[in-house]
């Protein structure tokens, strides 16, 4: 069954809470654990001898168990409307493409200590576009909010120097992942305005599937990595996380301002990450970190609870 014109107050989805004052907070908090843990597991599988193109693969074959459980709760019904698949598969192919270009041009050629800093503040694209085109405001606390989410993603993606190579051409790389993710969030905002989110979420999972035969090129012998449990079964396996996370964060951006929900799903989930390091392997975080961690939860608390 499918729609082209979907009545959002007759929404049926499980996942309606609209008239919870709180219900995109508690759709960004599943989507910070969820992110947060992905963090703290996505690199074993290459490890295991299973690359990171590869990796995509699996995180898009993932995408579809969320988008089947999305569309289920709305008895199937899809947006098939001109606008739903302009703008749901523009919101794919940001996500998708800026995971491809990281992958692969990135952090192949440049130092993860200097370019993950700069992804990571995608959220400033965001709340420029949301406060320009969206006409978005936030209270006194969600401003201070915002302003320190942003200090506090350089800190919390702070490593040592010396890892990775010197490439010239990563900057750039990096810099058309912050474009494509900060673009994207924007679109995810405006597009919940006229498409259901379930709808929305079905598209970032096809486009994300279309672009698999990419990533299978990047690899120079796709056949000779780990295709058993815990090399391409443990990457579908952690790509669930990410997928969930990925369904939550529309939800969020539906019921949520983007220039609130942006920074606070990007601050936070190092946080998760970084605790999780420090049971599994006994990783205590940087003083860098540490004050990071600091920052982004006294952020998150202005965030939450804004009241503008």
């Amino acid at each position: 069954m499918s729609t082209t014109d979907v009545d959002k107050g007759k929404h049926v989805g499980v996942l309606n809470t609209k008239n919870s004052k709180y219900s995109w907070l508690t759709f960004s908090i599943i989507t910070i654990t969820l992110w947060g843990t992905w963090g703290a597991l996505i690199s074993i599988p290459e490890q295991n001898n299973f690359p990171a193109e590869l990796g995509f693969i699996m995180w898009a074959l993932s995408m579809i168990v969320p988008a089947f459980f999305a569309l289920k709760s709305v008895n199937w019904k899809l947006n098939t409307g001109k606008f739903s698949i302009i703008f749901g598969s523009i919101i794919g192919l940001l996500g998708g493409v800026g995971q491809l270009i990281l992958y692969s041009g990135a952090i192949a050629n440049g130092p993860a200590y200097l370019i993950f800093p700069i992804i990571a503040l995608a959220p400033v694209v965001t709340i420029i576009m949301s406060l320009i085109f969206l006409k978005e405001r936030a209270g006194v606390k969600g401003w201070l909010g915002i302003a320190l989410a942003i200090i506090a993603v350089p800190f919390l993606n702070y490593s040592e120097a010396g890892a990775g190579g010197e490439h010239s051409g990563w900057l750039i790389f990096a810099l058309l992942v912050f474009l494509a993710w900060g673009v994207q969030g924007y679109f995810i905002k405006y597009a919940n305005e006229k498409i259901e989110a379930e709808s929305i979420f079905f598209y970032m999972a096809l486009t994300s599937l279309l672009l698999c035969p990419v990533a299978w090129l990047m690899v120079d012998t796709p056949m000779a990595a780990n295709w058993h449990w815990d090399g391409a079964g443990l990457a579908f396996t952690i790509g669930l996380l990410n997928s969930f996370g990925a369904l939550f964060l529309v939800f969020a951006f539906r019921y949520g301002k983007a220039i609130v929900v942006s920074p606070l799903v990007n601050c936070l989930p190092p946080i998760i990450t970084s605790i999780l390091s420090l049971i599994m392997l006994s990783v205590l975080p940087t003083l860098v970190v540490g004050i990071g961690m600091l920052i982004a939860l006294i952020s998150a608390y202005f965030l939450a609870f804004d009241e503008s």
